[in-house]
């Protein structure tokens, strides 16, 4: 389960001031100011369109992507060969929180594939790599990722039941299902978790070969984008297979923590914009007695959002630096992952209750926003996971000095 939906919105997309932003030479300011105005102009009046699915989803997309690439800001983090920009992590950084406004703003902006083309890249084959990652970069195809599965726990990718079996000419046979995985509806690739014997292995699977299967939407507290899908016999070529075999979970790992570190980074956009709502809502909302702004009760709620943003932000960029530097980032990535996540809830939280009725409608984007937050207390593995492999980690490297 890699993303969410956002709920529609007519409030302007979060911008720097306020939130204690970390330094950042004036080419990517200027260039974080231009994604912003591209999410509030442009994505964020699509967002009801977008988040309706079917055809006209597709068409508001598609719209908005060649918007992004015209105006010059498509696939900024992308490697340079296959059509992206090739802005390195600590710059792209802050041009995540940007576009993550939106929970569209990474598609709009191409650089949503971001995992999938550094994945493919580094790992599969030259055949692979030449027939899909220009056309993944360009925005052509559209790609998923398929590790959980119905009957197992999806943090013991251990207990993985699907399965691939060799056949004739080097072919590879999956069976098996899988769910909570982004995009699958509408995707033309999937990386599929499979066990190879003793071993487990990833495939790239175009879900145009016959016994691949959408079995069912599975909405995430009553909103789609999240799906099940079988593998009935699928057969593809060997050279599908991605990395080598049994390199799965090396392969799965290093995707994982640079995932993690996206989520936080797009998660502080969020909660910005949540922020933001709520900001708007005190100063022009009044009551008998005056603006909810004048209330101690508010200001207590808007204290605590900005210290919660503010106190996750570093967190999250020393995950940042630490991951760019080639360094172990484990430690570093698991408390901004649980923390980002606590830090969307509550902020989302605090800005539905500011507004009060109006924060649960269809008219605000909270209720998307506190959505998300709540999920992503269990997306990429619960918090207590992060929680118990941290401290195992602190309390085993830790010194005892007298």
């Amino acid at each position: 389960m890699e993303h969410g939906q956002a709920t529609p919105s007519a409030a302007p997309a979060p911008g720097p001031a306020g939130f204690g932003l970390p330094t950042c030479p004036p080419d990517v300011a200027e260039l974080r100011g231009r994604v912003a105005g591209f999410v509030r102009e442009r994505v964020l009046p699509g967002e009801r369109a977008l988040d309706a699915g079917g055809p006209a989803a597709r068409g508001e997309l598609r719209r908005l992507q060649q918007e992004a690439k015209d105006a010059g800001l498509w696939a900024l983090p992308l490697p340079e060969e296959v059509g992206g920009q090739g802005l390195p992590l600590s710059r792209y950084a802050h041009l995540a929180e940007a576009e993550g406004a939106s929970d569209h703003g990474p598609a709009a902006l191409g650089s949503a594939p971001l995992l999938d083309v550094l994945m493919l890249g580094r790992h599969a084959g030259e055949a692979v790599r030449e027939r899909f990652l220009k056309r993944i970069a360009a925005g052509e195809l559209r790609t998923c990722y398929a590790m959980t599965e119905p009957e197992t726990p999806g943090t013991d990718p251990a207990l993985t039941t699907t399965r691939a079996e060799a056949g004739h000419g080097g072919t590879w046979t999956l069976h098996g299902r899988k769910w909570f995985i982004t995009g699958a509806g509408e995707a033309d690739l999937v990386t599929v978790l499979a066990r190879t014997g003793e071993e487990l292995s990833l495939f790239l699977v175009p879900t145009s070969t016959p016994g691949f299967r959408v079995v069912r939407e599975l909405p995430v507290l009553g909103v789609g984008g999240q799906w099940e899908i079988a593998l009935d016999g699928v057969t593809v070529p060997a050279d599908h297979l991605v990395g080598e075999r049994g390199q799965a979970l090396r392969i799965a790992g290093e995707r994982l923590r640079l995932g993690r570190v996206l989520r936080c980074l797009r998660w502080l956009g969020q909660a910005e914009r949540a922020f933001d709502l709520m900001c708007v809502r005190a100063r022009t909302r009044s009551q008998s007695a005056g603006p909810l702004a004048d209330r101690q009760l508010v200001q207590q709620l808007v204290f605590d959002a900005l210290l919660a943003i503010r106190t996750t932000r570093p967190l999250v960029y020393e995950a940042v630096a630490r991951l760019e530097a080639g360094e172990d980032a484990r430690v570093e990535t698991g408390l901004a992952k649980v923390a980002a996540a606590r830090m969307l809830q509550q902020v989302a939280d605090a800005a539905i209750q500011v507004h009060g009725a109006a924060g649960l409608g269809p008219d605000s984007a909270l209720p998307g926003l506190f959505r998300l937050g709540r999920a992503a207390r269990l997306l990429d593995g619960p918090d207590e996971l992060h929680i118990a492999a941290v401290a195992r980690r602190v309390l085993r490297d830790h010194t005892l000095t007298s």
